[in-house]
Parts: C-alpha cells; structure tokens; sequence
C-alpha cells in the first residue's frame, strides 16, 4: 500500500483575519475536514497546538498560539456545513473554549464505521487504508506541537490527517443510507458533542470507583466530596488529577481521615502539585463529619452483581449480543458490559441507553431484572 508520496500544499495561518477569510466560503455549506494537535503531559486541560482544516481541497493549518482565536470559529455552527472529524472526543475537548457547543452539523467517521460493520474504535489510518487505499506515516504521533517552527515533516503530518476525511466522509455516508444507519449515527454524534464540550466535572465521580460498592454510605460520600474537591482544585491549577492525589490516596484519606495536619502531609508525601495550601485545604475539607443531606445527594456506588443479579447479567448481556449480531453492529456500541452491569443492580434505565436505543433494547432488557 503506497504511502502518499507528495501531500498537498498547506496554507499557514497566523492571523485571525485570514482565518475569518479561509472560513468565509463555509456561509454556502459544504463539507469540512477538521482535526486539532494538542498536548497533555503537565495539565488538566489540552494544550491547543494545531488546528488542521480542509474544504474542497483547499487545506490549512492554523496557529493558535500566533494569535486569539476567539469566536473565529463561529462559521461552524452553519447547519447546512458538516464538519468531519475522527474519533472527535477529545478534539471537541480541546476547541471547547471557542466552540462550546461544537460544531453544529458533526460527523465522527469512527462512529460511522462501527455502524457500517467496520469494527469498534477503528484508527484513522486503519480508516484511510481501507477506504482509500493509501497508508499514512504515524511517524510525528508522539511529536511535540507546542514548538515552533513546525518541521516540515510535522507540517505534512498535520495535513495528511484531514486530506482524506472528505473522501473517508462520503464513503461512509453512503454505506450510512444504505443500512438506514444515518439517524442512529446522527444521534450518538450529538450525544458525543454534548460529553465532550461539558466544562463542569462529574457530579458523582464516586461511581467509577466499583471497589468501594460495600462501603458505608458515610465513607461513600466523604469520597465524593475528597473527588470533587480534586477536580475542583484540578481545573483551577490546571494539573491533572493523579498529581493532586493518586485515586488509592483518595481512597486511603476517606476510609481512614487523618486526625492531624502532620499527618495529612505525611501521607500525601509525593504528590506533585499538592502544595501546602492544597494540603491546608485538604485538610479543612476532610474535618467536618459527613451530613445526612451528603449522603443523601450521593448516589450510592453499584456493587458487582451476585447471586442472581450475576444470572440475569449474564442473559442480559447475550440477548445484546444476539441484537449485535442480528444487527451487524459492535455490541459494545449497542450497549457496553459495564452500562450492563449498573442496570442490572440499580435497576434505573441507563441515560445512555435512550435514544434509538431505548426502542432495541427496553423491553428485552427490563424483562431480563431479577425479581
């Protein structure tokens, strides 16, 4: 398979008038490749490094630390533009401050290649050589995007990654219709825009912890309070989380407190960005004995299913994939092991189970309960 052996040509933008000036053709519509490079070694949020465009092959790359980009980026809420992107997630993280809602029309080509039978969480390189039948060299995946200038080799590197996405687009789009798979795709692509460009922290980030199910609620919701206040902390030092307190740290100081300042800072010898007065805060936030209101806005950490729970898992997570397979769909696209799990102990339909599917999976599922 050939590797692209001249990619086309690049314009470099530096300023927020020849953005606006690239952009203005998106007021007629159209389809538009897009995909960012950041960095994420030393913080909480993405370090924007590279924004990568592509309209009717024309391409570009912007700079945004040349210049603010601010609401430049506006021209993307067009409904009638689609804005092609791979595997959007964190891309629509990282634009978040200029786009807060995304882009009005979007299209996650790894989202549609798993509703056309192409496999789950395929790579874009993977994408391109089946579709188009051209390898991409991955030889800058690891490079550092904050320097500048940009090698040429970056340079080419960062275009190659939206050269495709129109013809990847239009492929898939057809094979979309063909399986009446367009709505279905449309719909886990809003839900996409909705949890990536979500500024505020989980609310209940205690239940990602499934160790601590068979906790007393007490302990249950000091933990959520030691999670919030490290992501709260997190977001305004701009660190990331671990360098605050490591997830067994903030599960030791909700099982067993410290009595003493001393101690506190004794235990969170280490922790990289836990200044003295993180620890100070830490410390007051850790004294005040949990409220009975605390509790009860905590919601409680599903256990792992036993007994029968464990039998009506087990039944549940075959008739999925039996629906997968009828379907020609990923079962973990149709529904995940874990969103499974959760159902089957809490017994409260899963938000990410609504939509087109909530129709599939609601009956067949509900009936599967025990008890």
């Amino acid at each position: 398979m050939p590797l692209l052996s001249s990619p086309p040509q690049a314009d470099w933008i530096g300023q927020r008038n020849d953005l606006e000036q690239w952009l203005a053709e998106l007021s007629s519509g159209g389809v538009l490749a897009l995909d960012t490079e950041f960095m994420r070694r030393n913080t909480f949020y993405p370090q924007f490094a590279l924004l990568q465009l592509g309209l009717k092959g024309r391409y570009a790359l912007v700079d945004p630390l040349a210049f603010e980009i601010g609401d430049a980026l506006q021209p993307l809420n067009n409904p009638h533009m689609i804005t092609v992107m791979h595997s959007a997630s964190e891309d629509l993280e990282t634009l978040s401050p200029h786009l807060p809602k995304g882009p009005r029309v979007l299209f996650d080509t790894q989202i549609a290649a798993a509703f056309v039978g192409m496999g789950l969480g395929m790579s874009y390189r993977a994408l391109v050589a089946e579709l188009v039948g051209a390898e991409l060299d991955k030889g800058e995946t690891r490079s550092d995007w904050l320097q500048r200038p940009l090698t040429a080799s970056q340079r080419e590197y960062a275009t190659l990654d939206v050269v495709h996405l129109e013809t990847v687009h239009q492929q898939l789009a057809e094979r979309l219709a063909q399986r009446d798979r367009t709505a279905w795709h449309a719909e886990d692509c809003e839900r996409l825009k909705r949890k990536s460009c979500q500024r505020e922290g989980d609310p209940q980030p205690q239940l990602a912890y499934r160790g601590a199910a068979e906790w007393p609620r007490e302990q249950q919701a000091l933990l959520r309070r030691i999670l919030l206040w490290r992501d709260a902390t997190a977001r305004l030092l701009d660190k990331p989380r671990p360098w605050l307190l490591e997830d067994a740290l903030a599960l030791s100081l909700a099982q067993q407190p410290p009595k003493y300042q001393e101690e506190l800072d004794r235990r969170c010898s280490g922790q990289r960005a836990l200044r003295s007065s993180q620890r100070v805060d830490l410390f007051e936030l850790l004294q005040p004995a949990v409220s009975a209101d605390e509790i009860a806005s905590t919601n409680p950490i599903p256990s792992i299913p036993q007994g029968k729970a464990k039998q009506a898992l087990a039944g549940m997570k075959q008739c999925v994939d039996t629906l997968a397979a009828e379907l020609d769909l990923p079962a973990g696209l149709l529904c995940s092991r874990r969103v499974l799990e959760e159902f089957v102990v809490t017994a409260q339909w899963p938000d990410s189970l609504e939509g087109w599917r909530r129709g599939l999976l609601h009956y067949r599922l509900t009936s599967l309960l025990p008890g």
